[in-house]
């Protein structure tokens, strides 16, 4: 199994958008649910942070790159 992003559910607000999403992280083999902020093209949240984020790094990109992807941002 490869690590999985489920969009849960979205709300837009002017240049904002909050994202419910739940992330399985395959090497760790455990399942994440969280809500991250795209403010314009930044995106905001502790799961994808560098620092904060409990994913392994292979995951927190694809999860990061998958984000940026479907919201077209």
């Amino acid at each position: 199994m490869d690590n999985q992003v489920i969009i849960i559910d979205f709300t837009k607000q002017d240049a904002s958008i909050y994202v419910d999403l739940e992330v399985f992280d395959d090497v760790q083999k455990k399942t994440f649910r969280e809500e991250v902020r795209f403010l314009d093209d930044l995106l905001y949240g502790d799961l994808v942070h560098d620092k904060r984020s409990p994913l392994s790094e292979s995951c927190r990109i694809e999860t990061i790159e998958y984000l940026k992807a479907y919201f077209d941002r």
